[in-house]
C-alpha cells in the first residue's frame, strides 16, 4: 500500500476544521477503521461508506453507537456530542435491533430468553432504542409477560430458582427504565399487572432487585396517575410495606418510604387522616427512628429527602386544623376555653361556681381569661377567628395545659401576678406562636423535589408538632423574663424567639430534649452577643469620606469577584438530570475552558469524586454563540407540559443557555450557591452585571474588610464627616526653589 506523504508546511500548522472530528470504527471480527467524520454530511451517508468500507449490504440497517459502557445509538440529534477520539461500533438499526430483541425475548429455550431479557434491559436506557421498542408494543408484551408467563414457569420456579428470578429482575429493570422515557402513558395498565407486582414486594421479598423494581414501579404508578393510585392502593397494604423498613438494605428503605409517600401525597383529603392513624397504628414513626435515623449507617441524600418528605406530609395534616376558624356559637370548642381556665384556676375559683349571680360569675370570668393573656377578655373565641393558625392553636393550648400541667399554671399563674404592662399574655403569645411554628416548618406547602431537610427530632414522638410547641412557648415566655418586655415589646420578643428556635433547628438536634439544651444555651443575653458580633463584622460605616472610599474600591472588589466565579466555572460543577424517578439520578457536568472561550458538557454515569477534565466532555459550546441566559419561569424546560409539576425551589434553582435560532442547555442548579455561582459566571461571560443575592453578599464582605484594613491605623480617631478647611495663601513665595 502505497504511503502518501503530506507536503512540508512552511507555516504554523493549521488546526483541523470544526465540522470534521476523528474516531475509530469497530466491526466484530474486523481491525477498528480509523476514519474523519463530517459533521456536514448526513448520518446515512456516514453510514453507508462505513458499510462500503467492509463490502456490507444493506446500510440502511446499520447504525452507529458508542462503544462505551453507555452502547447509545448515534442519532442527528445528538451526533454534536461525538468527540475526537471516540470509539464507535457499527451495528444494527435500532429498528433491526428492537425487532430482533422482541423475537428473542418470546424464545421458547429459557437461556435465549434469559440472555435476550438481560440484553434488553441493557439496551432500553436508550431512547432511540425505546422507541422503537415501543413502536412494537414491546411494553404491552413484557406486561404479559409478567401477567402470564410467570405462571408458565411456576413449576420450574423450585428447579431453576434462580435463572427465574434473574428473567422477572431484567423484564422489570426494562419495563422501568422504557417507562422512565416517558413515551408511554402510565394510564394503560391493568389490574391483573398492578395485583402481579404488588405480589412481589411480598413474594420476592429475599431477591433485592425484584423487590427494588417492584417498588419502583408502584411508586411511578401511584404518582403519574389517579386511577392507578386508587388501584395500587386497594393492593398493597402498610403493613405489608412495613417489614422491608426493618431490613439492613438501606436502597429497598429508601424505595419503601418512598411508596408509603406517594400513597400519601397522592390521598384523597378526607382519606390521608385515615391513612396517618394507620401508620400510627403500625407504629411507622419508631420503625423509622430505630432501623433508618438511629443505625450506624449515614444516611444519604436519598433517603434524607424521603424523610424531609414524610415530615413535610405529616406536618401538612395540620393544615386543617390550622385554617379552621373557631365557631364562636359552638359549645364543643368554647368548653376548650373553659377546661383551659378551669385547669389554671381550678383551685382558687370552683368555690364560687357553685353560688353568686351570673353577673358575678361572669365577670369573674372575664378576670381569669385577662389573666389568660387573651386579646378579647369578654368572649376569647373570637381571639381563633384569624387563619392561620385558626384552631390549632387551641389545640396546641389545650395539650401544653393537660400534658405539661405544672408548667402550664406555672406560667398563667406567674404572669397574672406581675403588673398588667410587664405580663407575657399566654392566649395572645400561644396564638402568635403557634402561626411563627407553621411558618417556619412551612405547613401547606408540598414538598420540594430538592430539598432533603428533615430533622431527626420529630421523628422521636408521636405528637411531636405539640411537644415542640410546649417547648417553644416555654423559651417565649423565659425570653420575655430576659428581656424585661412589656405589652409594646411584643413583636420584637416573638423576633428574638424566632432567632433562637431557627438556630437551634439549624443544629439538628437529634431529639427533643437536645432540642431543648440547645435553646438552653440560646438565652437573650447569647442571641444579643452573637447579633453584636455580626454587626461588628458587617459594620456599615455611613461618614462621607468612608462612602466615597467604599465607591472607589468597588470596581476592584467587582473585578475579584468575578474573577472567583469564572474560576468557578473553569473548576465545572455536576448537575443532576430531571427526571421521574429520582432515586435513578443522570448526572451531567458542565464546565469553561480555561481560555474562557469554550463550554465543555456531557452525561456521567455517576456522580464525580472532583473535577472531570476537558477531553471526556462529548460536547462544547463556543460562548461568542450564547444569545442569552434566562431563569425561572423562562426557562423552556421549566414551561415544558408537566415539568415535573414545578414547585418554587425548582424553579428558583433553573436557569437556561440559550443559543443559535432554537438551541438551549438547560440547568437546575444543586443549591442556590451553585446557582448565583453560574449566573453571575455567565452574566459576567457576556459582559452583563452579576446580580445574584451571593454578589451583594460577597461585594458587603469584602468591602467591610477592605475598608476595615485600609481604617487599622486610624483606631480610634474620629473620622470628621468633612474635609479640613484648606489653609489660608502664604503673604509670599520666597521658600520656592526655582528649579531654572
Amino acid at each position: 500500500c502505497p504511503v502518501l506523504l503530506a507536503p512540508k508546511s512552511s507555516g504554523v500548522a493549521m488546526p483541523p476544521p470544526a465540522d470534521i472530528v476523528k474516531v475509530a470504527i469497530e466491526w466484530p471480527g474486523a481491525f477498528p477503521k480509523l476514519m474523519e467524520i463530517d459533521q456536514k454530511k448526513p448520518l446515512s451517508s456516514i453510514i453507508k461508506e462505513v458499510c462500503d468500507g467492509w463490502s456490507l449490504a444493506n446500510h440502511d440497517q446499520f447504525a452507529l453507537q458508542h462503544a462505551d459502557s453507555s452502547n447509545f445509538y448515534i442519532t442527528e440529534k445528538n451526533r454534536n456530542e461525538i468527540k475526537n477520539g471516540a470509539i464507535l461500533r457499527l451495528t444494527t438499526s435500532p429498528a433491526q435491533n428492537a425487532q430482533q430483541l422482541h423475537e428473542r425475548i418470546q424464545s421458547s429455550s429459557m437461556d435465549a430468553k434469559l440472555e435476550a431479557l438481560k440484553d434488553l434491559a441493557n439496551y432500553s436506557r436508550d431512547i432511540t432504542f425505546a422507541q422503537e421498542f415501543i413502536n412494537l408494543d414491546g411494553i404491552s408484551l413484557l406486561t404479559q409477560m409478567v401477567e402470564s408467563g410467570t405462571e408458565r414457569y411456576q413449576k420450574l420456579q423450585k428447579i431453576m430458582k434462580p435463572c427465574f428470578g434473574d428473567m422477572l429482575s431484567f423484564t422489570l429493570t426494562a419495563f422501568v427504565e422504557l417507562m422512565d422515557h416517558g413515551i408511554v402513558s402510565w394510564d394503560t395498565f391493568s389490574v391483573a399487572f398492578i395485583k402481579k407486582i404488588a405480589s412481589y414486594v411480598n413474594k420476592f421479598a429475599s431477591d433485592i432487585s425484584i423487590l427494588q423494581r417492584s417498588l419502583a414501579i408502584l411508586e411511578s404508578m401511584v404518582l403519574n396517575s389517579h386511577d392507578l393510585y386508587q388501584k395500587v392502593a386497594q393492593e398493597i397494604t402498610i403493613g405489608q410495606l412495613i417489614p422491608h423498613l426493618q431490613g439492613t438494605d438501606q436502597e429497598i428503605q429508601t424505595y419503601t418510604i418512598a411508596v408509603i409517600n406517594a400513597l400519601f401525597l397522592k390521598a384523597p383529603d378526607d382519606k390521608r387522616q385515615e391513612m396517618a392513624n394507620i401508620l400510627a397504628q403500625k407504629q411507622l414513626r419508631s420503625i423509622i427512628l430505630t432501623h433508618v435515623i438511629r443505625t450506624q449507617r449515614a444516611i444519604n441524600n436519598e433517603m434524607a429527602h424521603q424523610l424531609y418528605v414524610l415530615q413535610v406530609l405529616t406536618f401538612n395534616l395540620l393544615e386543617d386544623r390550622m385554617m379552621t376558624k373557631m365557631d364562636p356559637q359552638d359549645q364543643a370548642q368554647r368548653d376548650i376555653i373553659f377546661e383551659l381556665r378551669r385547669i389554671a384556676f381550678d383551685a382558687e375559683s370552683e368555690p364560687n361556681n357553685s353560688s353568686g349571680s351570673i353577673e358575678k360569675r361572669k365577670s369573674m370570668y372575664t378576670r381569669d381569661y385577662k389573666k389568660l393573656g387573651f386579646i378579647n377578655h369578654v368572649n376569647p373565641a373570637m381571639d381563633f377567628t384569624q387563619t392561620p393558625p385558626g384552631m390549632l392553636a387551641l389545640d396546641n393550648m389545650l395539650y401544653f395545659a393537660k400534658h405539661h400541667q405544672d408548667a402550664y399554671i406555672r406560667i398563667v399563674l406567674e404572669n397574672s401576678s406581675r403588673e398588667d404592662k410587664h405580663e407575657c399574655p399566654f392566649g395572645r403569645s400561644s396564638i402568635e406562636l403557634t402561626k411563627m411554628l407553621c411558618e417556619i416548618l412551612k405547613v401547606g406547602e408540598l414538598p420540594s423535589e430538592t430539598c432533603n431537610d428533615f430533622h431527626p427530632m420529630f421523628f422521636t414522638h408521636d405528637r411531636s408538632f405539640e411537644e415542640f410547641f410546649c417547648i417553644c412557648i416555654q423559651l417565649l415566655n423565659k425570653t420575655w423574663k430576659e428581656m424585661r418586655a412589656t405589652s409594646e415589646d411584643f413583636n420584637k420578643v416573638m423576633q428574638v424567639v424566632k432567632e433562637q428556635i431557627m438556630r437551634a433547628l439549624t443544629t439538628k438536634p437529634s431529639s427533643l430534649d437536645q432540642f431543648k439544651s440547645k435553646l438552653q444555651n440560646l438565652s437573650y443575653t447569647e442571641i444579643l452577643k452573637i447579633r453584636q458580633s455580626e454587626r461588628m463584622n458587617q459594620e456599615d460605616f455611613q461618614s462621607r469620606p468612608i462612602l466615597e472610599l467604599k465607591e472607589k474600591i468597588q470596581p476592584e472588589i467587582l473585578e475579584l469577584i468575578k474573577q472567583q466565579r469564572l474560576n468557578r466555572l473553569v473548576e465545572g460543577t455536576c448537575f443532576r438530570k430531571l427526571n421521574s424517578r429520582r432515586r435513578q439520578d443522570k448526572f451531567w457536568y458542565c464546565r469553561l475552558s480555561p481560555n474562557h472561550k469554550v463550554l465543555h458538557y456531557g452525561d456521567l454515569e455517576e456522580s464525580p469524586q472532583g473535577e472531570v477534565p476537558h477531553d471526556s466532555l462529548q460536547d462544547k459550546l463556543p460562548v461568542a454563540d450564547i444569545k442569552a441566559v434566562v431563569t425561572g419561569k423562562d426557562c423552556p424546560h421549566m414551561k415544558e407540559k408537566g415539568a415535573l409539576k414545578q414547585n418554587k425551589e425548582v424553579l428558583e434553582l433553573a436557569f437556561s443557555i440559550l443559543y443559535d435560532s432554537s438551541g438551549q442547555l438547560n440547568f437546575i442548579a444543586p443549591d442556590k450557591h451553585e446557582y448565583c455561582v453560574w449566573t453571575d459566571g455567565l452574566n459576567a461571560l457576556l459582559g452583563k452585571d452579576m446580580l445574584s443575592d451571593l454578589t451583594r453578599n460577597d461585594l458587603d464582605t469584602l468591602l467591610s474588610m477592605e475598608i476595615k484594613l485600609r481604617l487599622l491605623d486610624l483606631e480610634n480617631i474620629q473620622i470628621p464627616d468633612a474635609p479640613p478647611p484648606i489653609p489660608k495663601e502664604p503673604s509670599n513665595y520666597d521658600f520656592v526653589y526655582d528649579c531654572n
